[in-house]
């Protein structure tokens, strides 16, 4: 093998008939393409559309994916050779029938630089297909390439036009608009291709089990909207391109996907990617950021979270400061700090529509701005911002939203108010928080501690006044080395306006350790945080959000969204918190051997070449939620990355 390129090898993510032809494995393994815009194209290796969510064109309507639409939902293809017709597509019809099984003769699955591939056996003749995005316009390619003998391919488009999150059924026919080159569907989208004919009839009851198992609805109809077909040898294409820009002709479906592999050499490179598994986690924190008309950002998750702040500046540092897109986060940070409003952050831009109902979007604002001025030293940004950050640390001392406020005895923040989950633990069932935390939870003071930090840090790069900053940052300390001693489940997850602890062991208490102006400093007190933890909430592929010796552990997130919602944070998995982990057990001078082993083989397990929102509490901690989810990518980079830069600095 010769030398590595400073961008790393060809990332390869492959499976071959043991996987491929097996309905079950193949359909829990999904893939995912983006657009830049916030939308995409997801399915599985099988081509069974086990969620509603899975399409090959899923555009968004609105900035960073708030609302999106299916569109092309599927390609039903069919190769004739001879007098014999091979159908290539799986469904699954309500009722439990599954035909056609086209994935039975699948011979392999890669997924290479982010780009989906199939290749069928077929005998004679063997056809690979690929998939790709453009970037920057909702635009998808896919290209049915024969690599050896001849046939006759023959493509039928299934289309719709609905919300992602919901349904549609049979009614009058939908308008189709046959043009020179393929069609135009409810003025929406044009699929294009070689030698189109005009046809249409609904496919009725197609279904969908993964909502089956998640409690949603299941099915739904899709229009056959006519076929294009092409007479192939080895080496010839037939390429389909669908795109919402009706302006003008599709982009070339095999320039598409050229420029997607095309696209993983520059993110890769831009990274400073040196193994296969750091050039796979650039394509994938690239699948997150987006831009907009107000400039860039990120979407949470794929396929159906759309921007939201906690998540984005939670996966701040991951997404673009270790990525090498510093540039971009630029943007990003001061597009954010335009949204602040009495001292908070808004969490969503939902259709312009801004809310302000979370506790720490904002302090993880302000380490994210403070982490991006530590690597960048750009003090241009920190004079730009320094007001801002002003207002927001004057805001939590005079008291705020939702009786977010500095406690003047003891320099720490409260919040809460009845009916609301305002920090990351946030479910709730019919308007009542399942995890409720009013009053002074942990990694809320750890994140207001690190955030003084950070703006004492920041404006002093300016020449601010940080006196009583540093005063308040220092009571606040003091305060939290009395309210939250060490115990046997590591330091409580909250304290109650009434001073009462709650003592159950959570991974919450990780924050004081693991942030960089944390107020757990001593290596015996980040040992002892680190020891609770690994003894009752580390996994493979995260963290517990409770023990499994708390009677309200709940192992399975599974089921309908109630009793999802319901074990969101009662024992979940959330891989995310495995960043803070291995920061934690770098504080307590501990081994990190092997720690992130599973969330790197978990990049073949569930969402290809990306880690999953969460995983069962219980073994064998089985993938659940988003396939595809910001913060738990944006960790693991980060996180990989400093281990190989080294020892940790020290807490400032």
């Amino acid at each position: 093998m010769g030398p590595v390129s400073p961008a790393g090898p060809a990332t390869g993510i492959a499976f071959g008939r043991g996987v491929c032809g097996s309905l079950d494995e193949a359909s829990s393994r999904e893939w995912l393409v983006t657009d830049g815009l916030g939308g995409y194209a997801c399915g599985t290796i099988s081509g069974l559309h086990t969620r509603r969510y899975h399409g090959l064109l899923v555009a968004p309507t609105a900035p960073a994916g708030a609302s999106r639409m299916l569109g092309l939902a599927a390609l039903d293809t069919v190769v004739v050779v001879g007098d014999r017709r091979v159908r290539l597509s799986t469904h699954e019809w309500a009722g439990g029938v599954v035909d056609p099984r086209g994935h039975e003769q699948l011979a392999s699955f890669d997924l290479v630089d982010g780009v989906p591939r199939w290749r069928f056996d077929l005998g004679a003749v063997q056809l690979e297909v690929e998939v790709g995005m453009a970037h920057g316009l909702s635009a998808v390619g896919v290209v049915h390439r024969l690599l050896g003998g001849e046939a006759r391919v023959e493509v039928t488009p299934l289309c719709t036009w609905r919300d992602q999150h919901g349904d549609r059924f049979a009614a009058a026919d939908p308008d189709v608009e046959p043009t020179g080159s393929g069609l135009v569907f409810e003025s929406a989208y044009r699929v294009e291709g070689p030698n189109y004919r005009p046809g249409g009839e609904w496919y009725r009851g197609v279904h969908h089990r993964e909502e089956v198992a998640r409690g949603l609805g299941a099915t739904e109809d899709v229009w056959a909207a006519g076929t294009f077909t092409a007479d192939l040898r080895a080496g010839d294409v037939l390429g389909v391109t669908a795109s919402t820009d009706l302006r003008g002709p599709s982009p070339d479906a095999v320039t598409l996907v050229a420029d997607a592999r095309a696209r993983a050499d520059v993110l890769a490179a831009q990274a400073g990617a040196r193994s296969a598994v750091d050039r796979t986690l650039a394509v994938a924190a690239d699948r997150f950021v987006v831009r907009t008309p107000s400039g860039p950002t990120a979407v949470a998750g794929y396929p159906w979270f759309g921007e939201w702040s906690r998540d984005l500046f939670t996966s701040y540092e991951g997404l673009f400061l270790t990525t090498g897109r510093a540039e971009e986060g630029r943007a990003v940070l001061v597009r954010a700090a335009d949204s602040v409003s009495e001292g908070m952050l808004a969490n969503t831009a939902d259709v312009g529509t801004l809310e302000y109902n979370t506790i720490d979007a904002t302090l993880w604002f302000l380490h994210a701005l403070g982490r991006h001025v530590a690597a960048t030293a750009d003090v241009d940004l920190a004079a730009q911002l320094a007001d801002t950050v002003v207002d927001i640390l004057s805001a939590h001392r005079a008291g705020t939203r939702f009786g977010i406020r500095v406690d003047p005895a003891t320099g720490l923040v409260r919040g809460g108010a009845d009916g609301w989950a305002l920090t990351w633990m946030d479910a709730r069932i019919d308007g009542r928080p399942v995890t409720p935390r009013s009053g002074y939870p942990v990694e809320i003071e750890a994140l207001w501690i690190n955030g003084l930090g950070s703006a004492i840090d920041l404006l002093g790069r300016v020449g601010r006044t940080v006196d009583d900053w540093v005063t308040l940052r220092d009571k606040a300390i003091d305060s939290f080395g009395t309210l939250f001693p060490i115990g046997p489940h590591g330091l409580p997850d909250l304290v109650d306006d009434a001073g009462q602890a709650r003592t159950e062991c959570r991974p919450n208490q990780l924050l004081a350790v693991s942030l960089p102006h944390g107020p757990v400093r001593e290596p015996r007190a980040a040992a002892a945080v680190v020891a609770a933890c690994r003894a009752d909430l580390a996994s493979s592929v995260g963290l517990r959000s409770l023990s499994p010796e708390d009677p309200a552990y709940l192992g399975r997130h599974r089921g309908g969204p109630a009793a999802r919602d319901r074990a969101y944070h009662q024992g979940t998995v959330w891989p995310w918190l495995m960043g803070p982990y291995v920061d934690a057990v770098r504080r307590a001078h501990d081994d990190t051997t092997g720690l992130l082993d599973g969330l790197e083989l978990h990049l073949s397990e569930f969402g290809l070449g990306s880690v999953s929102e969460t995983a069962d509490g219980d073994a064998p901690h089985g993938a659940t939620g988003c396939p595809f989810q910001a913060w738990s990518v944006a960790e693991l980079i980060r996180v990989r990355a400093s281990l190989a830069d080294g020892p940790p600095v020290p807490p400032t």
